[in-house]
């Protein structure tokens, strides 16, 4: 099974906490409690968002974190990468040659890069504006085929 870290997760529910108050700075504790999430790992988490550079932090009794740039201009694949990286089911990652042992004389390399580059592209359509709306399931379009969603999974 795939999955995003939890970390990854909370950084998409903050990152909607924030979106939802673009027009006032938030501190780690008010989002803390706002996403129910301990402030330790809040904090961690947004430190790493700023050094991302998808939030703006400011100093000070009116300080907090903001967004750097629109909801809409912020992708899901950018918070991903801001926590763990480059996205990647492999370690077969045009970024990091040489992380694999059998890289010179794999024979699904080629094919496993493609399958990155599809679910690194799918994310990065996904924009925080849409992940902070309320969403009814619909069909997901993944290259040529149609797929329900999975209703039952939460």
């Amino acid at each position: 099974m795939l999955r995003i870290t939890k970390q990854s997760d909370y950084a998409i529910v903050l990152m909607t906490h924030i979106t939802s108050s673009e027009d006032r700075w938030l501190n780690a504790s008010e989002l803390a409690t706002q996403a129910g999430l301990p402030q330790p790992i809040v904090s961690k988490i947004l430190k790493l968002l700023t050094r991302g550079r998808l939030l703006e932090s400011q100093r000070g009794v009116k300080g907090g974190y903001c967004l750097a740039r629109s909801a809409a201009r912020i992708t899901v694949a950018e918070i991903i990468e801001a926590l763990e990286g480059p996205i990647s089911v492999t370690e077969c990652v045009e970024e990091s040659p040489g992380e694999c042992t059998q890289e010179a004389f794999c024979p699904v390399r080629g094919n496993w890069q493609r399958i990155n580059h599809v679910l690194r592209d799918a994310l990065s359509e996904i924009t925080l504006e849409e992940m902070a709306r309320p969403s009814t399931p619909a069909l997901v379009t993944l290259g040529s085929r149609e797929m329900a969603p999975d209703v039952t999974a939460r």
